[in-house]
């Protein structure tokens, strides 16, 4: 069964997807080092746990210069390879050179942009060099659009960047003033669901974040997106009054959440009954309050958004209320859940019921395999392009930032491949940065569009899935391949 939604809306998801991924790819790289940063400043930035005036001299260099450039040159790497990437830390450096405040967004915009203009300038030049030149232009192109690029970002772009910046973070100031961050979650959590969530952390809430930590030691935007206490209630929920496949699998999800932080195992829930959105939404800003209230906030970017990653970001003296954000998002998350459920669990009982009596009477009568499997259509998995009778060898699962569902979903099916004896390799990548030697694409059905306007132009199979933790869908792609392989 094909899960289907208008056009326009596919489109325009689709395009806000690739603009999240296009942001989250320059962060995601560099995590660690965010993490690094955070904590060197939990332990001795003055509020910190060891205080230290001579070790503190290391965080502000890493956060002002450091970050930036390496935003800046993934950035360009990622449209213009390593040519691209020197560029992009270059550019980013005229932005960063004496801004008042982190300039991360910087980064963000200027390492693509001076990838992109050096890819051009390239072509310009492409065939036209004499040789034994080649290098002599490549390293003066570099230079002069260099020279440029970095100047025009100290004397015209740092001063618009620092008013935008400034405004962002003044309308932020203006919501926590008010109270009104907890209301960010009336957006966060639907944004979630549409696997944005690295858009809105990596995009929004870590830049903001960062800076807020130099002023006042530590930042409640950072748990806006990355307090996985709601979406664990969630679970919980269905663990307990769900029905079918999304009970029997919850309790591992919310073990990977809990522990693991990755989220996109527990979003497919709220698509599966898209009423429990309100779970998380209502989780998340109870937590929320709390830590407006009390003054709750980490160090540094909570990523993944595991419980052990909260606590290791967590400064002295903010245990307590961090703590009672995620369980007060683990218990509201919960009660929301499964109140909404409840309310329907007969009902889907005796649905599962039908079903159930629909496929046995479909066995009775005689049918084929292929008969039993269509009694009830299968909406796990749906092949979205015609086989094209090539052997498939790279197999790839792709998700939105390519470290999370991916590569917990290729480590599933690269077991099953061996104990299969296929000769298949099997990678996890982000969306945006699917080989052209993939035989088989593996992607979230949510996913989907996103994938097809990458790969239009090659002839190759795509496979959707709905829950990473679900064995058949496994037993379906060991199917597809065998079958397409004429094994």
């Amino acid at each position: 069964m094909d899960f289907q939604q208008p056009a326009n809306a596919n489109s325009w998801r689709a395009k806000i997807q690739r603009m999240g991924g296009f942001l989250s790819s320059m962060v995601m790289p560099n995590i660690g080092v965010f993490i690094a940063w955070g904590l060197m400043a939990a332990f001795f930035i003055p509020t910190g746990w060891t205080p230290n005036k001579h070790l503190n001299e290391l965080v502000p260099p890493i956060l002002n210069y450091l970050l930036p450039i390496l935003i800046g040159y993934t950035g360009g790497y990622n449209v213009y390879g390593k040519r691209g990437g020197a560029i992009g830390a270059l550019a980013t450096m005229g932005v960063v050179v004496g801004a008042d405040i982190t300039m991360l967004i910087g980064g963000m915009i200027m390492g693509p942009i001076g990838a992109i203009l050096m890819k051009k300038i390239d072509e310009l030049f492409k065939g036209k060099v004499k040789p034994g030149l080649e290098m002599l232009v490549d390293n003066f192109s570099l230079g002069f659009l260099g020279f440029a690029i970095a100047l025009v970002g100290f004397v015209a772009v740092e001063p618009i960047f620092a008013v935008i910046l400034s405004f962002i973070s003044g309308g932020v100031d203006w919501l926590m003033a008010r109270n009104l961050i907890p209301l960010t979650s009336i957006f966060v959590q639907p944004a979630q669901v549409l696997f944005l969530n690295n858009a809105v952390n990596h995009g929004i809430m870590i830049p903001l974040g960062t800076q807020q930590v130099l002023e006042t030691g530590k930042s409640l935007l950072f748990l806006v997106e990355a307090n996985g206490g709601a979406w664990v209630g969630l679970l919980i929920a269905f663990s307990m009054f769900g029905t079918g496949m999304a009970k029997k699998s919850a309790p591992a999800s919310m073990l990977i959440q809990f522990l693991g932080g990755i989220g996109e195992v527990a979003f497919p829930y709220a698509m599966i009954k898209p009423i429990t959105i309100l779970a998380p939404i209502a989780g998340n800003m109870t937590a929320l309050a709390i830590g407006q209230l009390f003054g709750g906030g980490t160090v540094g970017a909570v990523s993944p958004g595991s419980f052990l990653a909260l606590l290791m970001m967590t400064p002295r003296g903010n245990f307590i209320v961090n703590i009672a954000m995620y369980a007060s998002a683990v218990l509201v998350s919960f009660l929301v859940g499964a109140f909404f459920l409840k309310l329907s669990l007969k009902k889907d009982l005796a649905a599962e019921a039908e079903a159930e009596s629909e496929l046995a009477l479909a066995g009775a009568d005689g049918s084929t395999v292929e008969a039993f499997e269509t009694a009830v259509p299968e909406p796990i998995v749906t092949e979205n392009v015609v086989p094209t009778g090539k052997m498939i060898r790279n197999v790839i699962i792709a998700c939105d930032a390519g470290m999370g569902s991916s590569a917990m979903g290729a480590s599933m099916l690269s077991t099953k491949a061996r104990k299969n004896m296929l000769e298949v390799t099997v990678k996890n990548v982000s969306v945006d940065s699917i080989p052209d030697n993939a035989d088989l694409i593996i992607t979230n059905e949510i996913l989907l569009e996103r994938v097809k306007g990458l790969t239009s132009d090659r002839q190759v199979p795509i496979l959707t899935i709905k829950n990473f933790l679900d064995n058949s869908e496994y037993d379906r792609f060991i199917k597809f391949i065998k079958e397409t392989n004429g094994e």
